[in-house]
């Protein structure tokens, strides 16, 4: 096993060192990593570090311990020892759920996959930089570390945490969860799931042309980061509110998207391109497409023959899947219990609220503006995080 952050020890077993919810050691090490993670230079090459380090401001963190101590009915204490198994497609999604449980006062190892690279190892040496100006505390309680597909060690870090926080495909959590938790313990699953972006019609049409290239920058940033893979970048595109031709509002997104792309310099290598093609040309085989558009290497656009037949899975970076619906409240019957985030456009509040009382929580648990969808927040998949980091002890004198 190698240790990225931290120093070496037994790790079947708790540390002797105890941390408070909130504990002012972990604060200060966050907030030194936040300043790290916003430096110019570092968000210049790597701007979604730039929302991260947002997230770790102290204001930010105040805000987080107020959350996990706002209680009147119980004491609030760290849940324990947690084991983190984050993605490798997602480079930062480990620090936000590792920051929120190192907050909470638990002691965290991490692992790291051996694919990571760019962001992650900025973070990663971030970390180690920050480590040496900090309380040693933080080095002996929080782990990141690499090992390749070991049954052993995950085995035994199942048996020594409290949590055990799983993301990934469903295939990938079925497998960790055959390692063994002691009785107590419990598992935290982020599994696959599938995002859309809902865009009005008749809000676009309203909107002056600012708030339309604005909307399209965000859906940009939604859409690029991480190559389209995160669980909240959003695959198909609905029109919602059609009535009658639309394709100059089709026209319109896809050309100020392609602008941007081209304003940002972002590329998408051949393989990618060809991998887009396949998969577009197997829903036209298929009878789910009705018409296909290559308008850039970087930009595929498809044509659907229905609401229901909107992929679920990956289909390329760049591939924008559209299909027409007369409201919000007519995609309900297309949504499940996988799909995570819908981005918006052009909608009042009044339409999203119908729509998700609508949905009723049997599908979808983030409704965001474009812009918005990869900014991650402490309630995740339904899942309120600073509460599942704590335990709670009732007192009555």
């Amino acid at each position: 096993m190698k240790f990225r952050f931290g120093v070496e020890g037994d790790l079947t077993a708790p540390s002797d060192d105890r941390l408070a919810v909130g504990d002012p050691r972990v604060v200060d090490f966050l907030a030194k990593l936040a300043r790290k993670l916003l430096a110019p230079a570092v968000a210049r090459q790597h701007p979604e570090l730039g929302s991260l380090g947002y997230f770790l401001r102290p204001a930010e963190l105040k805000r987080s311990v107020e959350r996990m101590t706002a209680r009147q009915d119980a004491l609030v204490f760290p849940r324990g020892n947690v084991f983190h198994l984050p993605p490798a497609n997602v480079d930062t999604i480990f620090v936000y759920s590792w920051a929120i449980s190192a907050l909470a006062g638990n002691h965290n190892v991490v692992r790291i996959s051996s694919r990571s690279a760019g962001a992650a190892e900025v973070i990663l040496d971030s970390m180690n930089a920050v480590l040496a100006d900090s309380d040693p505390v933080i080095g002996r309680t929080q782990r990141m570390v690499t090992y390749g597909y070991d049954d052993a060690v995950t085995a035994a870090l199942s048996k020594w945490c409290d949590l055990r926080v799983i993301w990934g495909g469903d295939a990938a959590v079925d497998t960790i969860r055959k390692q063994p938790l002691r009785p107590s313990a419990r598992d935290l699953t982020f599994p696959d799931r599938t995002s859309w972006a809902v865009l009005s019609v008749p809000g676009w049409r309203a909107a002056d042309p600012a708030a339309r290239k604005a909307a399209v920058v965000g859906f940009a940033n939604d859409a690029y980061w991480f190559d389209q893979a995160a669980c909240s970048s959003p695959r198909t595109v609905f029109l919602v509110g059609a009535d009658g031709d639309t394709s100059e509002v089709r026209s319109e997104f896809l050309d100020l998207l392609l602008g941007v792309v081209d304003q940002r310099g972002w590329t998408v290598d051949a393989a990618m391109a060809v991998e887009k093609r396949v998969n577009a040309y197997g829903l036209a085989a298929t009878g789910a497409a009705t018409a296909l558009d290559f308008p850039d290497n970087r930009v595929t656009a498809v044509t659907l023959a229905g609401t229901e037949l909107a992929p679920r899975r990956w289909i390329g970076a760049g591939a924008f899947p559209f299909a027409e619906v007369g409201s919000l409240i007519d995609l309900v019957p297309a949504m499940n219990r996988q799909d995570q985030t819908v981005s918006h456009f052009g909608f009042t509040p009044a339409e999203l609220r119908a729509f998700a009382t609508e949905l009723g929580g049997r599908g979808v648990d983030r409704i965001v503006p474009f812009g918005s969808a990869l900014t991650f927040g402490a309630i995740w998949d339904g899942y309120d995080l600073p509460s599942e980091f704590t335990r709670l002890t009732t007192l009555q004198p």
